[in-house]
């Protein structure tokens, strides 16, 4: 494994979101579209929700229990197009012990948009 200098780690920007939709992406057997509140507002103060496309469908059946959960992302990774739409971000999870993944979450309910640090 190569090393990252810490410079080059502080350029990440690992933030909570909280899950408020999540749907199926259609023609995929693995992806959901998961909208996420970062806790960014608009000029208006309404609640800016980011899309996030995650290939978790088949470990997660009952996707809509997703909804209302706290997860780690990261905020600066580069937009990327997969199936006509435009993920701004990455769900961050670990392999669980049974190959599952899990979702690094915060050990309390904390502000959505909260940095990680």
């Amino acid at each position: 494994m190569e090393n990252i200098s810490y410079d080059e780690f502080k350029k990440m920007d690992i933030r909570v979101g909280t899950i408020k939709t999540v749907e199926p992406v259609e023609g995929t057997d693995k992806l959901l579209k998961c909208m996420v509140d970062t806790g960014d507002k608009t000029e208006e103060g309404e609640v800016k929700l980011r899309v996030i496309v995650s290939g978790i469908k088949e470990f997660y059946p009952e996707y809509e229990n997703l909804v209302g959960k706290q997860v780690l992302y990261i905020v600066n990774l580069e937009p990327r197009m997969i199936k006509g739409i435009e993920s701004q971000g990455m769900l961050m999870a670990v392999d669980g012990l049974d190959g599952q993944p899990v979702f690094l979450v915060p050990e309390k309910k904390v502000e959505a948009g909260s940095k990680v640090r």
